[in-house]
């Protein structure tokens, strides 16, 4: 240990968790889209945040090219690298769900290790897993970005589901099969699941 982070000691605030939920009148926790690159993630996400907002639930939504664009525009797309842009969102995603915030976080999360990790991190009371599952030959159909292509032909190494691997969740708190469901089925589907959790 180096005597810089012996300096490091955390401050505990006034204010709790518990006084934000109350004040909002809310729970606040992590919901986190895992799946494959073009599963849907972020258009349910999106579609999911739309409709807690309409309902007045305070959400924030933490996105894969939004967040490497920014924060993480540092790394690159090692296995390292990847490891760290995760556990960065983890963090994120505490620090939200302290100040009484839904997230909603849309990253393709390929290993279970780094999901464990989120989930450690936010608290296991305060994580949702949502498995946009979608098979890889729909995927690379939809392949908005041409990045199933470029993975292909060898342009981008290290692509989940073509030269990384994809480890899916064994037991996520919702599943949703985006290629046999609407994204309003999708939605209602994941609303179903979190209808008790939302109210504090």
């Amino acid at each position: 240990m180096t005597n810089e982070k012996l300096h490091i000691i955390p401050h505990n605030h006034q204010i709790t968790i518990d006084d934000r939920r109350k004040q909002q009148g809310q729970n606040s926790f992590a919901i986190w889209f895992t799946g494959l690159s073009g599963s849907g993630k972020s258009t349910l996400a999106n579609a999911l945040e739309l409709a807690l907002f309409e309902q007045g639930y305070r959400t924030f939504i933490l996105d894969g090219d939004n967040i490497r664009s920014g924060l993480n525009k540092d790394l690159d797309f090692s296995e390292a690298s990847r490891r760290e842009n995760i556990r960065r969102i983890g963090e994120v995603a505490k620090l939200l769900v302290h100040s009484g915030t839904i997230v909603l976080s849309a990253f393709i999360s390929p290993f279970k290790a780094e999901r464990e990790l989120v989930k450690g991190l936010v608290g296991a009371e305060n994580y949702l897993e949502v498995f946009v599952n979608c098979p890889l030959e729909e995927c690379e159909k939809r392949d908005v970005k041409g990045l199933y292509a470029k993975a292909r032909a060898g342009e981008i190494s290290n692509f989940t589901g073509i030269s990384s691997p994809f480890e899916e969740p064994v037991s996520p708190d919702v599943k949703v099969p985006t290629h046999q469901l609407s994204i309003e089925e999708g939605v209602a589907k994941i609303m179903e699941e979190i209808s008790a959790k939302l109210k504090y």
